[in-house]
């Protein structure tokens, strides 16, 4: 099982690309929820780790990840509200965020009992490591489970507008690599972050995947290939809500528990997250593809 920890909350999406003032339409969203979609619906096994609101807002999203096969059992419940995030969608299909996170359910998450033995991965990122108090548990989540020896994927997914100190944020996610064995962020992501590929390999992450949009995206590896890149697939972009995630979970489906790949082997895994992720792209909000609509379901790796 694949156990994806981080928020859940729902994206309001403009109807019309570029019209700012238009109708919003509400979409589940939050980068970790979408992973565990885009997980179930590739056909893995696995289970959403949060704590998620009990109002109308945080059934939906719970029906959402039933609907993917994803398991719910770890999921914690409150009253407070859902996270809204209020999306721009630029004409290129590009997409920014304003949140509302004040006091949601999601905030306040607190570190689960050990996950089950059967635990193959574990994937955290985004607004969740963020926002305290819920930061520190997913932060100790981290740590305990990367010390049981489970395979961890971070992607950090900047939203800088709710980091009030940015060195405070970059010193804590150095703090994280030591725990990390794939470290996965956008091109946009490693510019806010700084450092660079080389210093995040040598404080822990056994790869580093950096995603381009449609430029493709490039592996760095320790004890592997030293650089592997695969082109992006063109694609009539929609918009980019969830393309990220989509990676994330194609990565874990295909990468986690493999041991060390070879050149050709991260090879046709990037290729098969580039392929699942135009296809988000190719639709209004956060749809990841299910196997069915993929070239190849699952890809054999060499």
């Amino acid at each position: 099982m694949i156990v994806v920890a981080g928020e859940a909350l729902i994206d309001l999406v403009p109807e019309r690309p570029g019209d700012r003032l238009g109708p919003l339409s509400p979409r589940p969203g939050g980068g970790p929820y979408n992973t565990a979609v885009a997980l179930g619906r590739l056909g893995a096994e696995a289970a959403f780790c949060s704590r998620v609101s009990t109002d109308g807002f945080g059934e939906s999203l719970l029906d959402g990840l039933r609907a993917a096969g994803v398991d719910t059992s770890l999921v914690q419940r409150g009253p407070e509200p859902t996270t809204l995030a209020v999306a721009t969608v630029g004409s290129d299909g590009a997409a920014g965020y304003g949140f509302y996170a004040s006091g949601t359910a999601d905030r306040l998450f607190e570190l689960p009992p050990e996950l089950p033995s059967g635990v193959r991965a574990l994937a955290l990122g985004t607004c969740s490591l963020v926002l305290e108090p819920g930061a520190s548990a997913y932060e100790a989540l981290l740590r305990r489970e990367s010390g049981r020896g489970v395979f961890t994927l971070l992607d950090p997914n900047i939203r800088a507008g709710l980091i009030p100190d940015a060195d405070a944020y970059r010193a804590r996610f150095r703090s994280w690599l030591p725990y990390v064995s794939l470290l996965k962020l956008s091109e946009e992501d490693a510019a806010w972050l700084g450092s660079g590929v080389e210093s995040w390999l040598a404080a822990g992450p056994e790869a580093v995947v950096l995603t381009r949009g449609a430029a493709g995206m490039t592996v760095w590896t320790r004890s592997g290939p030293r650089e592997v890149s695969v082109p992006g697939e063109r694609v009539e972009v929609v918009d980019t809500i969830g393309a990220g995630d989509t990676v994330n979970a194609a990565l874990l489906h295909v990468v986690a528990g493999r041991g060390p790949l070879s050149a050709s082997g991260w090879r046709a895994a990037l290729s098969f997250a580039a392929h699942a992720a135009a296809l988000t792209c190719g639709e209004r909000g956060a749809q990841p593809p299910y196997a069915s609509a993929l070239r190849c379901p699952t890809p054999p790796l060499p």
